[in-house]
């Protein structure tokens, strides 16, 4: 028998809602029900029906804009405010499918080439790769959900998906809008299974098509090992962002581009600042600077409007956070701001100079509101600092000089490289992906509907055109 489980916020513990557990049979009938929709080309949708249900699922988010805001912040700790362009962020991304599905059909094959592509003619059609099972993470618990439901509707795949247990009430709340708006049963579905182990049976399912992954590199690369032959996957793991500020920056610009993207949502964002590599005729200047900066911003309850940065997940985050900047200190780093806790859920804007080497903060993903800055000599060391470590995602240059920023495009590993932009930057129409340990296949609205559509093509021979 399903278990209600309750949800509570981050920041004091308050209740916020209850969802149901599954039980294997549960999992069982979710996929059952996916995949004979998906074996019965009768049922499919048409485009037409899918692109209405897209329009009137963002019509719906629209104008309930407010309140899935307020309940993402209340279970996920994002201030109200990011919360607010979260949702806002969701709307624009169905918007992006929807002009994906009018402007992207599939392509002709040359043919006529030779004697043996004589009278024929070729072209391609899109058709949705299988069942989609979708894994969330917490950070973006109602954006993360869209970028995983709104592709597979719009390409005409069954989804299900697996809400962070943190986070589960975004998740339903959108599952529950597309129904509204006129998805047929079945076709997207939430489950949050008992355990890990019967999250693991669904994840590596024969009859899942592509799986998509949005989490921690160690559990995303042991489900990619675990799936069934013929299942595709797309996996989005997290980063040590790498910024390099040069001696000629405009640090007036900077450091608020920078401030932002290691503070924003206390850190636990996949692309946000950690390492910042500074000329060292700057690197204190720069670090007092977003000492000063993080120092401004309020801590505090997420509801609240002029909250700047909210809890972490979890007191267990918060002291692991901590104990991870004590041995940075003990290991000689000097603290600049911050290194403490502010309350049970929430830790304080923090900045260290030079840490070690080997420390945690220098090496893995904080996933919380530290930054490091370290001074260099030479660019090509900072360089050589910001790709020695075994994950690549997105890194930054800061500089005035076009050669400064064109020899750090080239020689900085990255999926993207920003000039003059920190590394949280995005927009949910380009590529977003991690290489290396940070992630495998490509996100972003346009190139998720491409990973879950299979290019089906036609040729045709006819005597009449020989």
């Amino acid at each position: 028998m399903s278990a209600m489980v309750d949800v509570y916020s981050p920041f004091d513990g308050a209740p916020v809602g209850q969802v149901a557990t599954a039980t294997p049979e549960d999992v069982e009938r979710a996929l059952s029900t996916a995949h004979a929709l998906f074996r019965d080309r009768r049922q499919w949708l048409p485009k037409q029906q899918r692109l209405a249900i897209l329009k009137r699922a963002a019509e719906i988010i629209g104008s309930r804009r407010e309140e899935i805001a307020r309940q993402a912040a209340h279970e996920g700790g994002k201030p109200l405010k990011d919360s607010l362009v979260e949702v806002d962020r969701g709307i624009d991304g169905i918007h992006t499918c929807i002009e994906e599905m009018r402007t992207r059909a599939g392509h002709v094959i040359p043919m006529d080439l030779n004697a043996t592509s004589a009278g024929r003619v070729a072209f391609t059609q899109f058709e949705p790769i299988g069942v989609v099972v979708g894994v969330s993470a917490f950070n973006h618990p109602f954006n993360l959900v869209v970028h995983q439901v709104a592709p597979a509707v719009a390409v005409g795949a069954p989804v299900i998906v697996k809400p962070a247990a943190t986070t589960p009430l975004s998740c339903k709340t959108l599952i529950d809008i597309f129904l509204e708006a006129g998805l047929p049963p079945g076709w997207a579905q939430m489950v949050l299974p008992q355990d890990l182990d019967l999250a693991t049976r669904m994840v590596t399912d024969p009859r899942v098509g592509f799986f998509t992954f949005i989490g921690s590199a160690a559990v995303g690369w042991s489900l990619r090992s675990k799936l069934a032959p013929g299942t595709r996957c797309a996996l989005e793991h997290g980063g040590v962002a790498p910024v390099i500020v040069s001696h000629d920056a405009d640090l007036a610009m900077a450091m608020p581009r920078i401030a932002r993207g290691a503070f924003w949502h206390a850190g636990q964002a996949c692309v946000g600042v950690q390492r910042v590599f500074c000329h060292r005729s700057i690197a204190s200047d720069v670090a007092q600077g977003l000492a000063a900066l993080g120092n401004k911003m309020v801590i505090g309850n997420p509801l609240s409007m002029s909250t700047d940065v909210g809890p972490l997940i979890s007191h267990k985050e918060v002291d692991r956070v901590g104990r991870w900047v004590d041995d940075a200190l003990s290991g000689g780093a000097k603290l600049v701001a911050g290194g403490k806790k502010v309350s049970a859920s929430c830790y304080a804007n923090t900045v260290l100079l030079d840490p070690p080497g080997d420390a945690d903060v220098t090496r893995k993903e904080v996933f919380g509101p530290v930054v490091c800055v370290y001074g260099y000599e030479d660019i090509d060391a900072a360089i050589a600092m910001s790709n020695e470590l075994p994950y690549s995602f997105q890194a930054a240059v800061f500089s005035r000089d076009i050669d400064t920023a064109m020899h750090c495009y080239r020689h900085l590993d990255g999926t993207a490289i920003m000039v003059n932009e920190n590394t949280l930057f995005r927009v949910d129409w380009m590529p977003f992906a991690g290489a290396r340990v940070s992630g495998h296949g490509v996100g972003g609205m346009p190139h998720t509907m491409r990973e879950m559509q299979t290019e089906k093509m036609m040729v045709w021979r006819s005597d009449a055109l020989t």
